[in-house]
Protein backbone atom coordinates (compact mmCIF):
# COMPACT_ATOMS: atom_id res chain seq x y z
CA UNK A 1 0.00 0.00 0.00
CA UNK A 2 0.96 3.30 -1.31
CA UNK A 3 1.02 6.15 1.88
CA UNK A 4 -1.92 8.44 1.77
CA UNK A 5 0.23 11.21 1.31
CA UNK A 6 1.55 9.73 -1.73
CA UNK A 7 -1.36 8.65 -3.31
CA UNK A 8 -3.17 12.12 -2.97
CA UNK A 9 -0.06 14.11 -4.54
CA UNK A 10 -0.41 11.58 -7.25
CA UNK A 11 -3.74 12.27 -8.06
CA UNK A 12 -2.92 16.22 -8.13
CA UNK A 13 -0.42 15.59 -10.75
CA UNK A 14 -2.04 13.81 -13.02
CA UNK A 15 -5.11 16.23 -12.43
CA UNK A 16 -2.68 19.41 -13.38
CA UNK A 17 -1.09 17.37 -15.99
CA UNK A 18 -3.51 18.80 -18.72
CA UNK A 19 -3.53 22.74 -17.83
CA UNK A 20 -1.28 24.97 -15.96
CA UNK A 21 -0.52 24.65 -12.24
CA UNK A 22 -2.09 27.85 -11.40
CA UNK A 23 -5.67 27.05 -13.45
CA UNK A 24 -8.41 28.53 -11.05
CA UNK A 25 -10.09 25.82 -8.47
CA UNK A 26 -13.52 25.36 -10.70
CA UNK A 27 -11.09 23.96 -13.54
CA UNK A 28 -9.83 21.33 -11.11
CA UNK A 29 -13.33 20.47 -10.03
CA UNK A 30 -14.75 19.99 -13.26
CA UNK A 31 -12.06 17.70 -14.45
CA UNK A 32 -12.65 15.67 -11.18
CA UNK A 33 -16.14 15.33 -11.37
CA UNK A 34 -15.56 14.52 -14.68
CA UNK A 35 -13.23 11.38 -13.94
CA UNK A 36 -15.57 10.36 -10.93
CA UNK A 37 -18.25 10.28 -13.50
CA UNK A 38 -16.49 8.09 -16.03
CA UNK A 39 -15.09 5.61 -13.17
CA UNK A 40 -18.90 5.53 -11.79
CA UNK A 41 -20.12 1.52 -11.63
CA UNK A 42 -20.29 -0.30 -14.85
CA UNK A 43 -23.45 -1.14 -16.48
CA UNK A 44 -25.13 -4.33 -15.33
CA UNK A 45 -25.03 -6.97 -16.77
CA UNK A 46 -28.55 -8.96 -17.61
CA UNK A 47 -27.51 -12.43 -19.41
CA UNK A 48 -31.39 -13.07 -19.81
CA UNK A 49 -31.21 -10.07 -22.45
CA UNK A 50 -29.84 -9.73 -26.15
CA UNK A 51 -26.73 -7.90 -26.57
CA UNK A 52 -26.51 -5.39 -29.55
CA UNK A 53 -23.02 -3.31 -30.10
CA UNK A 54 -23.45 -0.19 -31.44
CA UNK A 55 -21.12 1.88 -33.42
CA UNK A 56 -20.52 5.06 -35.86
CA UNK A 57 -18.04 6.74 -37.77
CA UNK A 58 -17.99 9.87 -35.79
CA UNK A 59 -17.36 9.37 -32.30
CA UNK A 60 -19.51 9.19 -29.46
CA UNK A 61 -20.52 12.99 -29.30
CA UNK A 62 -22.57 12.49 -32.62
CA UNK A 63 -26.19 13.03 -32.31
CA UNK A 64 -27.27 10.19 -33.93
CA UNK A 65 -25.34 8.16 -31.95
CA UNK A 66 -26.64 9.46 -28.58
CA UNK A 67 -30.45 9.32 -29.44
CA UNK A 68 -29.78 5.80 -31.23
CA UNK A 69 -28.31 4.42 -27.88
CA UNK A 70 -30.87 6.10 -25.37
CA UNK A 71 -33.87 4.88 -27.21
CA UNK A 72 -32.11 1.58 -27.72
CA UNK A 73 -31.51 1.42 -23.77
CA UNK A 74 -34.66 3.30 -22.57
CA UNK A 75 -36.53 0.11 -24.19
CA UNK A 76 -34.94 -2.21 -21.29
CA UNK A 77 -35.02 -5.17 -23.89
CA UNK A 78 -30.99 -5.32 -24.73
CA UNK A 79 -27.49 -4.95 -23.16
CA UNK A 80 -26.08 -2.24 -25.09
CA UNK A 81 -22.67 -2.13 -25.74
CA UNK A 82 -20.37 0.91 -27.55
CA UNK A 83 -17.39 0.96 -29.45
CA UNK A 84 -16.56 4.05 -31.43
CA UNK A 85 -13.54 6.21 -32.76
CA UNK A 86 -12.30 8.78 -30.55
CA UNK A 87 -12.34 10.86 -33.85
CA UNK A 88 -14.27 11.31 -36.85
CA UNK A 89 -13.34 8.81 -39.23
CA UNK A 90 -16.06 8.99 -41.83
CA UNK A 91 -14.34 8.33 -44.74
CA UNK A 92 -11.96 5.70 -43.81
CA UNK A 93 -13.71 2.79 -45.93
CA UNK A 94 -12.96 -0.46 -44.60
CA UNK A 95 -9.18 0.66 -43.10
CA UNK A 96 -7.54 -0.56 -39.96
CA UNK A 97 -4.83 0.23 -38.01
CA UNK A 98 -1.63 -1.89 -38.42
CA UNK A 99 1.29 -1.43 -36.18
CA UNK A 100 0.61 0.95 -34.12
CA UNK A 101 -0.62 0.29 -30.55
CA UNK A 102 -4.99 0.73 -30.28
CA UNK A 103 -6.02 2.58 -26.97
CA UNK A 104 -9.38 1.73 -25.66
CA UNK A 105 -10.76 4.59 -23.42
CA UNK A 106 -13.95 3.93 -21.46
CA UNK A 107 -16.49 6.76 -22.38
CA UNK A 108 -19.91 7.38 -20.20
CA UNK A 109 -23.09 6.62 -21.82
CA UNK A 110 -25.98 6.50 -19.25
CA UNK A 111 -27.15 2.52 -19.20
CA UNK A 112 -24.78 1.42 -21.88
CA UNK A 113 -21.17 -0.18 -21.67
CA UNK A 114 -18.92 2.46 -24.06
CA UNK A 115 -15.40 2.41 -25.27
CA UNK A 116 -13.52 5.00 -27.28
CA UNK A 117 -11.22 3.49 -30.02
CA UNK A 118 -8.09 5.35 -31.24
CA UNK A 119 -8.65 3.68 -34.93
CA UNK A 120 -11.05 2.78 -37.68
CA UNK A 121 -14.35 2.05 -37.61
CA UNK A 122 -13.52 -1.57 -39.37
CA UNK A 123 -11.07 -1.47 -35.77
CA UNK A 124 -14.00 -1.09 -33.10
CA UNK A 125 -15.91 -3.98 -34.50
CA UNK A 126 -13.22 -6.02 -34.86
CA UNK A 127 -11.98 -5.27 -31.46
CA UNK A 128 -15.33 -5.37 -29.93
CA UNK A 129 -16.06 -9.01 -31.26
CA UNK A 130 -12.50 -10.71 -30.65
CA UNK A 131 -13.71 -10.74 -27.37
CA UNK A 132 -10.40 -8.73 -25.78
CA UNK A 133 -12.53 -5.44 -24.87
CA UNK A 134 -15.96 -7.02 -23.84
CA UNK A 135 -15.93 -10.68 -21.88
CA UNK A 136 -18.47 -11.44 -25.17
CA UNK A 137 -17.63 -12.33 -28.52
CA UNK A 138 -20.62 -12.23 -30.41
CA UNK A 139 -23.80 -9.45 -30.33
CA UNK A 140 -27.20 -10.12 -31.61
CA UNK A 141 -27.04 -7.87 -34.25
CA UNK A 142 -24.14 -4.75 -35.05
CA UNK A 143 -25.68 -1.56 -35.72
CA UNK A 144 -23.54 1.42 -37.28
CA UNK A 145 -25.16 4.77 -37.40
CA UNK A 146 -26.56 6.99 -37.47
CA UNK A 147 -24.29 8.95 -39.94
CA UNK A 148 -24.79 12.18 -40.63
CA UNK A 149 -25.31 11.76 -44.37
CA UNK A 150 -26.44 9.82 -47.00
CA UNK A 151 -24.24 6.48 -47.88
CA UNK A 152 -26.08 5.36 -51.68
CA UNK A 153 -24.28 4.11 -54.08
CA UNK A 154 -20.65 4.06 -54.59
CA UNK A 155 -20.03 6.12 -51.18
CA UNK A 156 -20.53 2.66 -49.30
CA UNK A 157 -17.36 2.15 -50.48
CA UNK A 158 -16.32 5.26 -48.91
CA UNK A 159 -18.19 4.92 -45.73
CA UNK A 160 -16.74 4.29 -42.58
CA UNK A 161 -20.39 3.80 -41.26
CA UNK A 162 -20.50 0.77 -43.93
CA UNK A 163 -17.27 -0.38 -43.33
CA UNK A 164 -18.60 -1.18 -39.40
CA UNK A 165 -21.17 -2.89 -40.53
CA UNK A 166 -19.22 -5.23 -43.04
CA UNK A 167 -16.51 -6.00 -41.13
CA UNK A 168 -19.44 -7.32 -38.79
CA UNK A 169 -20.79 -9.34 -41.62
CA UNK A 170 -17.63 -10.56 -41.84
CA UNK A 171 -17.02 -11.88 -38.13
CA UNK A 172 -20.68 -13.67 -38.51
CA UNK A 173 -22.24 -11.68 -37.00
CA UNK A 174 -26.12 -9.82 -38.58
CA UNK A 175 -25.75 -6.10 -39.23
CA UNK A 176 -27.43 -2.41 -39.98
CA UNK A 177 -25.88 0.18 -41.08
CA UNK A 178 -28.32 3.61 -40.43
CA UNK A 179 -27.68 7.18 -42.21
CA UNK A 180 -29.69 9.80 -42.35
CA UNK A 181 -29.74 12.47 -45.28
CA UNK A 182 -28.60 14.66 -44.04
CA UNK A 183 -29.07 18.41 -45.91
CA UNK A 184 -27.17 21.44 -45.02
CA UNK A 185 -29.29 24.39 -43.87
CA UNK A 186 -32.36 22.20 -44.48
CA UNK A 187 -31.79 19.91 -41.31
CA UNK A 188 -31.79 20.18 -37.58
CA UNK A 189 -30.10 18.19 -34.97
CA UNK A 190 -33.34 17.11 -33.60
CA UNK A 191 -33.78 14.88 -36.87
CA UNK A 192 -31.50 12.32 -35.75
CA UNK A 193 -34.29 11.68 -32.75
CA UNK A 194 -37.15 11.18 -35.53
CA UNK A 195 -34.75 9.02 -37.64
CA UNK A 196 -34.56 6.64 -34.48
CA UNK A 197 -38.27 6.67 -34.02
CA UNK A 198 -38.43 5.60 -37.63
CA UNK A 199 -35.72 2.90 -37.90
CA UNK A 200 -36.16 1.67 -34.37
CA UNK A 201 -38.59 -0.69 -35.44
CA UNK A 202 -37.14 -2.31 -38.08
CA UNK A 203 -34.25 -2.86 -35.51
CA UNK A 204 -36.50 -4.45 -33.26
CA UNK A 205 -37.75 -6.52 -35.41
CA UNK A 206 -34.34 -7.71 -36.77
CA UNK A 207 -33.38 -8.80 -33.34
CA UNK A 208 -36.16 -10.94 -32.82
CA UNK A 209 -35.88 -12.06 -35.99
CA UNK A 210 -31.92 -13.33 -35.45
CA UNK A 211 -33.40 -15.04 -32.35
CA UNK A 212 -35.80 -16.92 -34.35
CA UNK A 213 -33.45 -17.82 -37.57
CA UNK A 214 -35.33 -15.22 -40.38
CA UNK A 215 -33.25 -12.61 -40.49
CA UNK A 216 -31.41 -12.83 -43.80
CA UNK A 217 -28.25 -14.41 -44.21
CA UNK A 218 -24.70 -13.28 -45.78
CA UNK A 219 -26.05 -9.65 -46.03
CA UNK A 220 -25.79 -6.36 -43.90
CA UNK A 221 -28.64 -4.49 -44.63
CA UNK A 222 -27.95 -0.37 -45.71
CA UNK A 223 -30.88 1.85 -44.77
CA UNK A 224 -30.84 5.11 -45.24
CA UNK A 225 -33.56 7.84 -44.08
CA UNK A 226 -34.80 10.76 -46.05
CA UNK A 227 -33.92 14.09 -44.94
CA UNK A 228 -37.33 14.75 -43.31
CA UNK A 229 -37.74 11.54 -41.20
CA UNK A 230 -41.12 11.79 -40.02
CA UNK A 231 -42.77 12.52 -43.71
CA UNK A 232 -41.27 9.08 -45.10
CA UNK A 233 -43.33 7.38 -47.57
CA UNK A 234 -42.81 4.12 -46.15
CA UNK A 235 -39.80 1.12 -46.57
CA UNK A 236 -38.94 0.07 -50.07
CA UNK A 237 -36.83 -2.46 -51.05
CA UNK A 238 -33.99 -0.71 -53.34
CA UNK A 239 -30.24 -1.71 -55.33
CA UNK A 240 -27.21 -0.05 -55.01
CA UNK A 241 -26.66 2.54 -57.88
CA UNK A 242 -23.67 3.74 -59.36
CA UNK A 243 -24.42 7.63 -58.30
CA UNK A 244 -21.01 8.41 -57.00
CA UNK A 245 -19.69 12.07 -56.17
CA UNK A 246 -16.79 13.33 -58.20
CA UNK A 247 -13.31 13.85 -56.57
CA UNK A 248 -11.91 16.98 -56.84
CA UNK A 249 -7.88 17.47 -56.60
CA UNK A 250 -7.00 21.12 -55.74
CA UNK A 251 -3.64 22.44 -56.04
CA UNK A 252 -2.67 24.77 -52.74
CA UNK A 253 0.25 26.81 -51.91
CA UNK A 254 0.65 24.89 -48.45
CA UNK A 255 1.25 21.73 -46.35
CA UNK A 256 -0.38 23.25 -43.45
CA UNK A 257 -3.95 21.93 -43.07
CA UNK A 258 -7.33 23.57 -42.80
CA UNK A 259 -9.05 23.84 -38.46
CA UNK A 260 -9.81 20.36 -38.05
CA UNK A 261 -8.85 18.85 -41.11
CA UNK A 262 -6.13 17.36 -39.15
CA UNK A 263 -8.16 15.38 -36.81
CA UNK A 264 -9.81 13.29 -39.69
CA UNK A 265 -6.37 12.06 -41.18
CA UNK A 266 -4.17 11.37 -37.43
CA UNK A 267 -4.80 8.09 -38.31
CA UNK A 268 -3.13 8.05 -41.47
CA UNK A 269 -0.30 10.39 -39.68
CA UNK A 270 0.25 7.82 -37.51
CA UNK A 271 0.18 10.02 -34.30
CA UNK A 272 -1.61 8.18 -31.30
CA UNK A 273 -2.44 10.43 -28.23
CA UNK A 274 -2.39 8.79 -24.61
CA UNK A 275 -4.86 10.58 -22.48
CA UNK A 276 -4.90 10.11 -19.24
CA UNK A 277 -8.62 11.02 -18.54
CA UNK A 278 -11.41 11.45 -21.19
CA UNK A 279 -13.46 14.63 -21.02
CA UNK A 280 -16.81 15.03 -22.52
CA UNK A 281 -17.03 18.35 -21.84
CA UNK A 282 -16.87 21.17 -24.77
CA UNK A 283 -14.40 22.81 -22.70
CA UNK A 284 -12.48 19.60 -23.15
CA UNK A 285 -12.70 19.12 -26.09
CA UNK A 286 -11.28 21.95 -27.28
CA UNK A 287 -8.38 21.36 -24.84
CA UNK A 288 -7.56 18.36 -26.60
CA UNK A 289 -7.70 19.54 -30.38
CA UNK A 290 -5.79 22.12 -29.68
CA UNK A 291 -2.95 20.12 -27.71
CA UNK A 292 -2.95 17.71 -30.78
CA UNK A 293 -2.94 20.54 -32.97
CA UNK A 294 0.20 21.51 -31.29
CA UNK A 295 2.01 18.49 -31.15
CA UNK A 296 1.06 17.99 -34.82
CA UNK A 297 2.89 21.20 -35.57
CA UNK A 298 5.52 20.26 -33.84
CA UNK A 299 6.34 17.24 -35.45
CA UNK A 300 6.02 18.77 -38.95
CA UNK A 301 8.10 21.50 -37.98
CA UNK A 302 10.79 18.73 -36.83
CA UNK A 303 9.76 16.74 -39.92
CA UNK A 304 10.69 19.39 -42.23
CA UNK A 305 13.88 20.76 -40.38
CA UNK A 306 15.61 17.06 -40.24
CA UNK A 307 15.52 16.55 -44.15
CA UNK A 308 16.12 19.34 -46.31
CA UNK A 309 16.60 18.61 -49.94
CA UNK A 310 16.38 21.81 -52.75
CA UNK A 311 16.62 18.98 -55.66
CA UNK A 312 13.41 17.90 -54.66
CA UNK A 313 10.03 18.66 -55.51
CA UNK A 314 6.43 19.51 -53.06
CA UNK A 315 3.49 19.80 -54.41
CA UNK A 316 0.53 19.97 -52.00
CA UNK A 317 -3.29 19.44 -53.24
CA UNK A 318 -6.34 19.25 -50.68
CA UNK A 319 -9.30 16.58 -51.90
CA UNK A 320 -13.31 17.72 -51.98
CA UNK A 321 -16.24 15.59 -53.76
CA UNK A 322 -18.83 16.88 -56.03
CA UNK A 323 -22.19 15.09 -55.95
CA UNK A 324 -22.95 14.36 -59.53
CA UNK A 325 -25.96 12.14 -59.99
CA UNK A 326 -25.88 9.72 -62.97
CA UNK A 327 -29.09 10.95 -64.97
CA UNK A 328 -28.34 7.55 -66.78
CA UNK A 329 -29.85 5.67 -64.05
CA UNK A 330 -33.43 5.56 -64.11
CA UNK A 331 -34.80 2.23 -62.20
CA UNK A 332 -36.82 3.76 -59.44
CA UNK A 333 -35.54 0.57 -57.26
CA UNK A 334 -32.46 2.82 -56.66
CA UNK A 335 -31.29 3.15 -53.89
CA UNK A 336 -30.73 7.30 -54.15
CA UNK A 337 -33.81 7.50 -56.07
CA UNK A 338 -35.91 6.43 -53.40
CA UNK A 339 -34.48 8.12 -51.02
CA UNK A 340 -34.68 11.75 -52.55
CA UNK A 341 -38.53 10.44 -53.65
CA UNK A 342 -39.14 9.90 -49.83
CA UNK A 343 -38.45 6.61 -48.83
CA UNK A 344 -36.73 4.92 -46.51
CA UNK A 345 -34.05 2.93 -48.59
CA UNK A 346 -33.23 -0.82 -47.60
CA UNK A 347 -30.56 -2.11 -49.63
CA UNK A 348 -28.66 -5.55 -49.19
CA UNK A 349 -25.09 -5.62 -49.29
CA UNK A 350 -23.26 -8.92 -49.75
CA UNK A 351 -19.91 -9.55 -49.55
CA UNK A 352 -20.14 -12.44 -52.35
CA UNK A 353 -20.55 -10.93 -55.57
CA UNK A 354 -21.90 -14.03 -57.25
CA UNK A 355 -25.35 -14.30 -54.53
CA UNK A 356 -26.63 -10.62 -55.34
CA UNK A 357 -30.23 -12.10 -56.64
CA UNK A 358 -29.99 -14.34 -53.93
CA UNK A 359 -29.76 -11.78 -50.98
CA UNK A 360 -32.20 -9.75 -52.89
CA UNK A 361 -34.88 -12.00 -52.75
CA UNK A 362 -34.48 -12.75 -49.19
CA UNK A 363 -34.31 -9.37 -48.21
CA UNK A 364 -37.73 -8.56 -50.15
CA UNK A 365 -39.15 -11.62 -48.49
CA UNK A 366 -38.26 -10.11 -44.91
CA UNK A 367 -39.31 -7.08 -45.56
CA UNK A 368 -42.84 -7.90 -46.62
CA UNK A 369 -43.04 -10.56 -43.71
CA UNK A 370 -42.34 -8.02 -41.19
CA UNK A 371 -43.34 -4.57 -42.78
CA UNK A 372 -46.74 -5.89 -44.89
CA UNK A 373 -47.83 -3.44 -46.90
CA UNK A 374 -44.03 -1.59 -47.98
CA UNK A 375 -42.65 -2.02 -51.45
Amino acid sequence: MMPPGLVSNLQEVLLNRKGDSNSNSNSNNAEQHEQSSENSEPVEFDASKPIVLVTNSDGVESPGLTHLVEALVQQGLYNVHVCVPQSDKSVSAHSVTLRETIEAASAKISGATAFEISGTPVDCVSLALSGALFSWSKPMLVISGINRGSNCGHHMFYSGVVAGAREALLCGVPALSISLNWKKDESQENDFKDAVSVCLPLINTAIRDVEKGTFPKSCLLNVEIPTSPLSNKGFKLTKQSMWRSTPNWLAVSTSRYPTGHFLANQGGLGLQFAQLGRDASAAGAARRLATQKKNLEIIESMGAAGKSDPNRVKKYFRLEFLDNQQEEEVDEDLDYRALESGYVAVTPLSISPHIETVIQMAASDWISAVLPGEQ
